[in-house]
């Protein structure tokens, strides 16, 4: 996400944090400007990807990134529910950020 009322880079937020990109915080964007941060795509990985969990979205509901109601696992912010990340996004993203040698960032085991 974009928030409107900052510059530099408090400009870019993560949509499941609202924290704003820094050198430490790598971040990942998908459609229309949605962000995930390297700490919030590592629990998203680890929950639904290495443990197997996530939940099913109710009617209506779809991924930040992709903007798509996916038949799959889906792991939702517990700080900002409304932001829910699908296990496609999940991976590519892990795949995005592992590629970036500058970021630093490792698919959780």
């Amino acid at each position: 996400m974009h928030d409107l009322t900052k510059e530099g880079n408090e400009y870019f937020v993560c949509d499941f944090c609202r924290r704003a990109w820094d050198e430490s915080r790598p971040m990942v964007e998908g459609h229309q400007g949605s962000l995930v941060c390297g700490p919030c795509l590592a629990l998203a990985y680890a929950g639904v990807v290495n443990l197997n969990r996530g939940e099913t979205l109710a009617g209506g509901e779809r991924c930040a990134l992709c903007l798509e109601s996916r038949a799959e696992p889906h792991w939702r912010s517990p700080a900002f529910p409304e932001s829910i990340l699908c296990r496609r996004c999940i991976r590519q993203s892990a795949g995005v950020l592992e590629r970036d040698a500058d970021a630093g960032w490792a698919r959780p085991k």
